[in-house]
C-alpha cells in the first residue's frame, strides 16, 4: 500500500477566461459605440448633401402640385387674399374700350437699366464674347470681380474705351426690358401696349452706352445718327405717324440733346433742319426726369455714396473700405465710376438760383411728416394747415454737403468758414503705398482734405467748386460735355455747343407748336436732397469723407441718417422733375419759343397691397412706376391718340407750382 499515491490534480496550464471575456465584450461594446456614433454625427458634406436633397424634393413637389392644380386657382387665392377680382391690366382694359395701336413708340432708357455686352476683352475676360457684363445674372462680377471692373471702367482720360477693350449696348426691347431676371424695367409697359396690337415693327428701344457722354455715344457709336435714321423709318412705314417718345431718367435728358443735335447743321448735329422734330415727333413723354440735376448724383461723385451705401457702412464700420476678399470694395467702385461721364450730366443745374443758397430753398419748410388727405381727386398736404405751422421748421436744403449737423442748421452769419480754392495739394498721405487702388484723394494731401472741412458747406454754386477741387480729371472731362448754368442769353453763338443741348436752362425746346411734353414722375416718398457728412480718418486709404448717418433729427424731422429728404420718387425731388414743365417751359417763354404745351402728371406713391402684387401696381418709386397702371393708362391713351387735355390736363399731389413760384428765373 505504501506504493499508492493520491494522483495529483492535472495542472491548468492557462489562466481562467472570466476577466479576459469581459474585456473582449468590454471592447466589442466599445467598437458599437463609437461605430453609432459615428453614425449619429454628421459631417458638413452630409449637411450640404441632405439641405439640397430636401430643397429638391421640396421643389419638385411644389412643381407638381403646380401643375397639376387648375388654371384658376392661382387667380382664386389672388381674390382670396386681396378681397375681389384684381383690376384688368391697363392694356385689357382699353383694348376693351376700343383702342389700338396708333402712333410708333420709341422707349429711351435711364442709366444703369440698359444691358452691355462685351466685344474685346483682356486674357482675364476669355470666353465673354457678346455675354452681358451689365445687366442679366451678374454672373460675372462674382466669379472675377478685379476683371469686371476693369472691363467696365473707361479710359480716364478720354472718356471712351480703355485699349483692348470694346463693351457695347445690347440692341433690340432686351436692352432693357429686364434689369435682371424677375426685376422688370420696360417689359410692364412692353406687354401692356402688346395687348392693343403693337409689336417690334412699331415700338423701338433706342439703346445706347450709358456711361459714355451722349455726344460720344455719336462719336464712337453713331447712335443718335441710328436714332434719327428708325424714328424717320418708323413714321414712314406707319402712315406717316409721328412717334411717341418715352424716355426714362437719365433718358431724358440723351433725348434733350438728341432733339437739339438732329435739328443742328453736320458735322456737329444731325442736319435734319429746324422743323425735324415737328415733323416726326407728337409727344416727349418724360418718366421721372432729373431734368435739373440730383443731390444723390453729387454724393455719389463725392464719396461714392447714397443713403443705402451710408447705412451699410454704419452697420459695418470699415467692412466697404477694407481689402474684404481681395478688394477696397467703395475705392474700386469710385475708380471705376468715375471714369462714366454720363453721371456728370445729373449734377445740380441752375446753381443757388434753383436750389437755393445757405438760408433759402424753394421747399424750405417742407413737413416730412404730414400726411395726406384724399379731397375731390386732388390731395391736399396738412402740412398747409394752420395748426401745424407751429411744428414747421425751415430746413437750409440749399446746403447740399454740411461738415456737422451744427453746420447744416446754423444761420450764415454765425457760420466761419474757410476758402478751399486756393488750399495746397501734393502732400501725399502717410502710407499710401499700400492702398491696392488709386484715388483722386491720394493726390490731395493732408491739407487740401483739411481744407474741404473747413469750408463746412456748400450749395449748388459751390459744390461745382468742390468736384473740380476734388476730382480734376472727372470734372475736365465732364466740363467739354456739360453745362450747369443758367443762359442770360440764349442767341447767344456759344450755346450752339453740344455741352449745353443737354441743360433745359440753357437751351431752348424746337419750333414744334403741335408737339406735346409731359413730366410724369412719382411723389410721396422721401428723397435724398442735402447732406450732413464727417471726415473719416480711420486709415490713409480709405476715401476721406463720408455721411454722418449719426446724425439725426427730433421727431419726425426731414434729417434722418445723415440725410435730409424732401418730396420725390425716392431718386428725384420734385423741384427737378417737375419745374419745367410747371414754369419754365409753361407756356411761351424764352426756354420754350413756340409754346409746346407741357403737363405735369405726379403719381402718389402707394406701396403693394399683398405679396401677389410683386413691386406694386400704385408704385411712385423710381424704376417702378414704370410698372404703375395709371401711368401705363395714361402712355397707351396718348400713343392711342390722345392728347394731355384729354388725360385731363396736370394732375398734382405735390406743391411744385408753390415751390416753383418761389424760384425768382427770368422767363
Amino acid at each position: 500500500m505504501s506504493f499508492l499515491r493520491r494522483r495529483k490534480a492535472p495542472v491548468n496550464l492557462t489562466p481562467p477566461d472570466s476577466d479576459h471575456d469581459e474585456e473582449e465584450k468590454e471592447k466589442k461594446k466599445e467598437r458599437v459605440k463609437v461605430k453609432n456614433e459615428k453614425k449619429k454625427k454628421w459631417s458638413c458634406v452630409d449637411n450640404c448633401c441632405w439641405f439640397v436633397g430636401f430643397i429638391c424634393s421640396v421643389w419638385w413637389f411644389l412643381l407638381f402640385l403646380y401643375n397639376a392644380m387648375p388654371a384658376s386657382f392661382p387667380q382664386y387665392v389672388a381674390e382670396a387674399i386681396s378681397g375681389g377680382p384684381s383690376p384688368d391690366p391697363p392694356g385689357v382694359k382699353l383694348r376693351k374700350e376700343g383702342l389700338t395701336a396708333n402712333h410708333p413708340v420709341v422707349f429711351v432708357p435711364g442709366i444703369v437699366t440698359g444691358g452691355l455686352e462685351l466685344w474685346e476683352g483682356r486674357q482675364c475676360a476669355d470666353g465673354l464674347f457678346r455675354k452681358r457684363l451689365w445687366g442679366g445674372t451678374f454672373g460675372e462680377l462674382y466669379k472675377r470681380p478685379l476683371c469686371w471692373i476693369e472691363h467696365m471702367s473707361l479710359d480716364n482720360e478720354t472718356g471712351l474705351d480703355r485699349p483692348g477693350i470694346r463693351v457695347r449696348p445690347v440692341s433690340g426691347l432686351v436692352a432693357a426690358d429686364y434689369f435682371a431676371p424677375g426685376y422688370f424695367v420696360w417689359a410692364v409697359l412692353i406687354a401692356n401696349l402688346a395687348r392693343i396690337g403693337y409689336e417690334e415693327k412699331n415700338m423701338y428701344m433706342a439703346a445706347y452706352d450709358w456711361r459714355i457722354a451722349f455726344q460720344n455715344t455719336e462719336v464712337r457709336d453713331r447712335t443718335l445718327s441710328r436714332i434719327k435714321n428708325n424714328i424717320e423709318l418708323m413714321v414712314a412705314t406707319n402712315g406717316g405717324k409721328k412717334v411717341v417718345v418715352i424716355p426714362h431718367s437719365m433718358g431724358v435728358l440723351y433725348f434733350l440733346h438728341f432733339m437739339k443735335w438732329v435739328e443742328a447743321p453736320e458735322p456737329m448735329g444731325g442736319g435734319g433742319g429746324s422743323d425735324w422734330c415737328a415733323k416726326h415727333i407728337k409727344a416727349v413723354m418724360n418718366i421721372g426726369g432729373p431734368f435739373l440735376g440730383v443731390p444723390k448724383s453729387v454724393a455719389g461723385l463725392f464719396s461714392i455714396e447714397a443713403r443705402d451705401i451710408a447705412i451699410a457702412r454704419a452697420f459695418a464700420p470699415g467692412f466697404l473700405d477694407k481689402d474684404v476678399f481681395g478688394l477696397q470694395t467703395l475705392q474700386h467702385l469710385m475708380r471705376m465710376t468715375r471714369t462714366w461721364d454720363s453721371t456728370m450730366s445729373m449734377i445740380p443745374k441752375g446753381g443757388d438760383t434753383i436750389w437755393g443758397g445757405l438760408d433759402w430753398s424753394p421747399e424750405g419748410y417742407y413737413n416730412c411728416s404730414a400726411k395726406k388727405l384724399k379731397s375731390n381727386d386732388t390731395y391736399r398736404a396738412s402740412q398747409n394747415d394752420k395748426e401745424n405751422l407751429e411744428f414747421m421748421k425751415n430746413v437750409n436744403y440749399g446746403r447740399l454737403i454740411s461738415f456737422g449737423k451744427d453746420v447744416a442748421e446754423l444761420h450764415s452769419s454765425k457760420l466761419e468758414r474757410l476758402d478751399f480754392r486756393g488750399a495746397l495739394k501734393g502732400r501725399n498721405l502717410a502710407n499710401t503705398s499700400t492702398c491696392d487702388v488709386w484715388t483722386e484723394y491720394r493726390e490731395m494731401g493732408i491739407e487740401g482734405i483739411k481744407a474741404v472741412t473747413d469750408h463746412k458747406t456748400y450749395t449748388a454754386d459751390s459744390v461745382l467748386d468742390l468736384l473740380h477741387f476734388v476730382a480734376p480729371k472727372l470734372m475736365k472731362r465732364g466740363g467739354a460735355h456739360f453745362s450747369y448754368g443758367i443762359a442770360d442769353n440764349l442767341d447767344d453763338e456759344k450755346y450752339k455747343h453740344y455741352k449745353y443741348w443737354s441743360n433745359p436752362l440753357e437751351t431752348t425746346l424746337p419750333k414744334a407748336p403741335d408737339m406735346e411734353i409731359y413730366s410724369m414722375y412719382g411723389v410721396g416718398i422721401p428723397t435724398e436732397r442735402a447732406y450732413v457728412y464727417k471726415f473719416n480718418p480711420q486709415s490713409e486709404c480709405n476715401i476721406p469723407f463720408q455721411i454722418d448717418t449719426s446724425a439725426d433729427g427730433v421727431n419726425d424731422s426731414c434729417l434722418k441718417g445723415g440725410v435730409y429728404s424732401v418730396d420725390g420718387d425716392e431718386t428725384i425731388p420734385v423741384l427737378s422733375a417737375g419745374f419745367m414743365c410747371s414754369k419754365a417751359w409753361r407756356g411761351k417763354t424764352r426756354f420754350n419759343p413756340s409754346g409746346i404745351r407741357t403737363y405735369n402728371r405726379e403719381y402718389d406713391h402707394a406701396p403693394p397691397a399683398n405679396l401677389l402684387e410683386g413691386r406694386g401696381t400704385q408704385s411712385g418709386a423710381h424704376v417702378d412706376i414704370l410698372g404703375n397702371f395709371a401711368l401705363i393708362e395714361d402712355v397707351i391713351r396718348v400713343a392711342a391718340g390722345a392728347s394731355g387735355e384729354d388725360l385731363g390736363g396736370d394732375r398734382v399731389h405735390s406743391d411744385i407750382f408753390k415751390w416753383s413760384e418761389k424760384i425768382n428765373l427770368k422767363l
